[in-house]
C-alpha cells in the first residue's frame, strides 16, 4: 500500500511547485490538490468493490457518504457493498435513495432491481426493471427480467430473455445454469441437461451445474454418470445426489448400488451417504 500513498505524495509536490511557479492563490491549489485526492480515492473505491473484505468496504463507504452525502458514486459504492455483504435488503434502501434522487442512472436501476430479487421483493423488482427503457441492453439486465419472468411462469418470456443475456457475456456458464434449472422446474429434463452441458463447456469447475445435471440425468432414470470433468470428492457427492434420485423414483435397488458407490468413493468417510444407506437399509444410525 506504500506505492499509492508515495505517488500522491508525488502528486501533490508536483501541484504545489507548479502553483508556486505561475503565482496562483492558496484556493486555487486547494482546488488542485482537491483534484488530486479525488483521484487517489476513486482508486480505493475500485479496490473496495473488488478485493476488498466487503463488511470493510460497507464501512469504508458509510464513513465516506457521511462526509460527502450527495455524492453518487459513494451511494452506488456503499450498495454494491451490502450487496456483496449478504445484506441485500439494506442496499435496497441505498439504491432507492439514489435512483430517485435524479442521480441514478439505468445500470443503478438494474442493481436497485437486483437487491429487491435478493430480497425476496419480486413485484417491486418488476416495477424497477419495467422503468428501464428498452434501448438499455445488457447482460444484467436481462438476467434479471429472465428471473421475474421465470418467477411469473411465463416461459416463453423467460426463454427469450436467458437466451439474450447468455448472448450478451463471454461468461455465460451461471445464466446458462440458470436457465437449466429454470427448464428442470418445468420437467423439461432433456432441455434442462443440454443446457447443464453447455455451462460446463464454459465453466467445468461450476459444481452447482454438475449436480443440477445429475438431477435432470436421474429424472430420466439415466443412472450412469456423464463425462464431465470432477474431482473425487465431487463424483462421490453426484454419485451420492443420483443415488438419492434414484430412490426417490422407486429405483431402489439401483439407488442402493449408487449410495454405496458414494461411500467407496469419497476420499473421506461420506456421512451422509452412509445414512442414508443405512436407512435404506433399515438400520438405526446413532
Amino acid at each position: 500500500m506504500r506505492h499509492p500513498v508515495f505517488v500522491l505524495l508525488c502528486l501533490t509536490g508536483t501541484v504545489a511547485l507548479s502553483a508556486c511557479g505561475r503565482g496562483n492563490s492558496d484556493a486555487e491549489v486547494q482546488r488542485a490538490l482537491k483534484d488530486v485526492n479525488v483521484i487517489d480515492e476513486s482508486n480505493l473505491s475500485d479496490i473496495m468493490l473488488t478485493v476488498g473484505d466487503p463488511n470493510e468496504a460497507v464501512t469504508y463507504f458509510s464513513n465516506t457518504l457521511k462526509q460527502n452525502p450527495d455524492r453518487p458514486d459513494l451511494k452506488r459504492g456503499l450498495a454494491k457493498s451490502l450487496v456483496r455483504a449478504g445484506r441485500a435488503a439494506e442496499a435496497t434502501t441505498i439504491w432507492g435513495s439514489l435512483v430517485n434522487s435524479g442521480q441514478g442512472t439505468n445500470e443503478d436501476r438494474v442493481g436497485y432491481a437486483d437487491a429487491l430479487i435478493r430480497s425476496n421483493e419480486w413485484p417491486a423488482a418488476e416495477a424497477e426493471l419495467n422503468k428501464i427503457p428498452p434501448t438499455h441492453e445488457t447482460y444484467e439486465r436481462y438476467r434479471l427480467e429472465a428471473m421475474v419472468a421465470d418467477s411469473r411462469k411465463d416461459w416463453k418470456k423467460a426463454d427469450s430473455f436467458y437466451e439474450i443475456a447468455a448472448g450478451l457475456t463471454t461468461k455465460p456458464a451461471s445464466v446458462l445454469n440458470n436457465w437449466g434449472y429454470s427448464k428442470l422446474t418445468r420437467s423439461d429434463f432433456a432441455g434442462s441437461e443440454k443446457l447443464f452441458i453447455e455451462a460446463l463447456t464454459y465453466d467445468p469447475k461450476l459444481f452447482t451445474a454438475k449436480n443440477n445435471l445429475i438431477l435432470a440425468r436421474g429424472a430420466q432414470r439415466k443412472y450412469d454418470m456423464p463425462v464431465i470433468e470432477m474431482t473425487q470428492k465431487e463424483r462421490a457427492e453426484l454419485v451420492y445426489t443420483l443415488g438419492l434420485t434414484a430412490v426417490k423414483q422407486g429405483d431402489v435397488n439401483v439407488g442402493r448400488s449408487l449410495l454405496e458407490e458414494a461411500v467407496e468413493t469419497h476420499p473421506q468417510h461420506f456421512d451422509a451417504a452412509a445414512r442414508s444407506l443405512a436407512a435404506l437399509d433399515g438400520k438405526v444410525v446413532n
